[in-house]
């Protein structure tokens, strides 16, 4: 199959996950015989801040670990629309200008032969419902949803079965235990502080958990404000700036454990949704212990994979057994590293995907041919 992929960026993972789990998922289409178009626009948000603090050389870990990875870039809606006439199957990331994700339909409409998705990786549905609805889907075949409380959203506004849940995974090709394992020490977080929705969070669950342990912490991450900087010097907690996502691997690889902080939203009306730090962290074989969500889907063995904590002081013990106890880690990575491998690699998605696209054919064959006038 042709298959085009529209995206915010896929150079870029600056303040952008959707990159992480994009980049494996086209890595296994490739090699699997498909031919990958990727499209983003030229001076998209994440790339232009990127380059803008670490100019090209930001650039240099993505290539060195992508090598076979190409993006297409685009200035104007009808230059992106030439990609798809000879396409089997297009997606549309949510992070697009709806003028582009609205073309896009209507070429669908207007007989273009191929399958058309719109892909949601983000919390916006609950927490700016006005800004999904600013997209015209009129056109699209379905929804991938990354959890099924969102696939849930979809289905309340109409979309039934033509919304699918679609976890984001791990690309194991390149998020894997370290060769050869080396000396290990302090705590790691990889995350950006965002716009205020888990500061708080962060405090009850990472930083003052981490001193109280008496565990180093290094931060990693982008759009910490003043008061963000200051409040980790408070803590005594050593900011690191903005690491590419493709070495987090290494970075993980030199740190004793690691701590997952939900967005509030993922843990209140969008429970369920791990997002892809979880996986990516999982696959590294580094010891996680998560504050609270509800893990209703049943993606990981709580308590095996990783540790799950209801309070601050309930983090700290365990932060202190992780440091203290080898063979606790060892059974963390262990069980976190057989669900992984077992069912949240990017090669299942793409079997998952492909299922899903085989599905809708077999459905639009046995329907008339929808048009536009």
């Amino acid at each position: 199959m042709k298959i085009v992929y529209f995206t915010h960026s896929l150079l870029s993972c600056w303040n952008h996950g959707n990159a992480h789990f994009l980049r494996g998922v086209l890595r296994e289409l490739s090699s699997l015989g498909h031919d990958v178009v990727t499209l983003e626009p030229a001076g998209n948000w994440s790339l232009s801040n990127l380059i803008a603090d670490h100019g090209d050389a930001g650039l240099t870990a993505f290539r060195q670990a992508y090598p076979d990875l190409q993006s297409r870039v685009y200035a104007r809606v009808p230059e992106a629309l030439s990609h798809v006439a000879d396409a089997d199957l297009v997606i549309v990331h949510e992070w697009n200008d709806p003028a582009l994700v609205a073309a896009i339909g209507r070429a669908r409409l207007r007989g273009g032969h191929f399958t058309l998705l719109f892909h949601d990786t983000h919390h916006r549905a609950v927490s700016d419902p006005e800004a999904i609805h600013a997209f015209d889907l009129d056109g699209y075949d379905g929804v991938l949803a990354f959890g099924e409380a969102l696939r849930d959203v979809y289905r309340q506004w109409g979309w039934g079965s033509r919304v699918w849940t679609w976890h984001e995974a791990a690309d194991i090709r390149h998020f894997h235990p370290p060769a050869v394992e080396q000396a290990r020490s302090s705590l790691v977080w990889i995350g950006n502080w965002g716009d205020g929705e888990r500061t708080q969070e962060l405090e009850n669950f990472l930083f003052e958990p981490a001193r109280a342990a008496g565990l180093p912490l290094d931060i990693h991450g982008v759009r910490y404000p003043d008061e963000a900087l200051r409040t980790l010097e408070r803590y005594g907690v050593r900011y690191r700036g903005w690491a590419p996502n493709a070495r987090a691997p290494e970075i993980f690889a030199r740190h004793l454990a690691t701590v997952h902080v939900p967005r509030r939203y993922y843990t209140t009306i969008l429970p369920g949704i791990p997002t892809i730090r979880v996986f990516e962290g999982l696959a590294c074989g580094i010891p996680l212990v998560s504050a609270p969500w509800d893990d209703s889907e049943h993606l990981f063995r709580v308590g095996q994979d990783f540790l799950m904590v209801p309070d601050g002081a309930a983090m700290t013990r365990a932060l202190r057994a992780l440091a203290s106890d080898a063979d606790l880690r060892r059974d963390l990575v262990r069980h976190g590293l057989e669900t992984i491998r077992a069912r949240h690699t990017c090669a299942h998605r793409v079997q998952e995907l492909l299922t899903i696209v085989s599905n809708l054919r077999e459905t639009e064959a046995e329907q008339p041919q929808r048009s536009v006038a």
